[in-house]
């Protein structure tokens, strides 16, 4: 029943920020969207079809705002233009680590932005143990990448996340506990920054 509650509460605010930043020209045509409340990070050849497609399925039915690249993203969208912005606007992040998810700059890069912008991120180990997260350098990152990259690799390693092995799990279940945390993640994100406006105009 609480649970309930806190959805239905939930759902009301997400609701409510979505009607706050739609902005409409003079045909009445939405121009802009509101900003994602989950950046979905992954290394699409590893998750895509898998768990990060299911996340983004999930927390879209639960009306929620969650980002996925391939489900967000049209022809024509500047590729670090429209992720940087949803990673600058979003709530919180999920990092979904994978075994080839270090050989992505586009994946370090992002992960180094969520850290950067102290983003509440919540990491998912899939298939891969934190201590074998490593940048994959083959010579074309310049040495302040590798240092970026090697920073935010070190913070999510030390931040308390999920383990799946997809050879024994059951990808619903996991799903379902991902969406339970990014829900109370979610609360905690939103009575921070009630708290804060609330101090501000004190």
């Amino acid at each position: 029943m609480q649970r309930s509650i806190a959805m239905n509460l939930l759902q009301r605010q997400i609701l409510t920020r979505k009607n706050k930043y739609k902005i409409f020209d003079h045909h009445h045509k939405i121009i802009k969207s509101p900003p994602c409340d989950v950046f979905i990070n992954h290394r699409g050849t590893d998750t895509k079809r898998t768990v990060a497609s299911l996340l983004y399925d999930h927390l879209y039915q639960l009306k929620l705002c969650p980002f996925l690249d391939n489900k967000n993203m049209k022809p024509g969208d500047k590729l670090f233009e429209k992720i940087d912005a949803a990673i600058t606007g979003c709530k919180i992040g999920v990092a979904v680590f994978s075994p080839r998810y270090c050989e992505s700059y586009f994946c370090l890069h992002e992960l180094a932005l969520m850290m950067e912008l102290k983003k509440k991120m919540i990491p998912i180990f899939c298939d891969v143990k934190p201590s074998e997260l490593r940048v994959v350098d083959d010579g074309s990152m310049r040495r302040e990448e590798v240092e970026r990259f090697n920073l935010a690799l070190e913070e999510a390693k030390y931040t308390v996340g999920l383990a799946f092995d997809s050879q024994k799990g059951n990808w619903s279940d996991v799903v379902r506990n991902i969406s339970d945390i990014v829900i109370e993640s979610l609360e905690e994100v939103d009575q921070e920054d009630y708290e804060a406006k609330k101090m501000l105009y004190q």
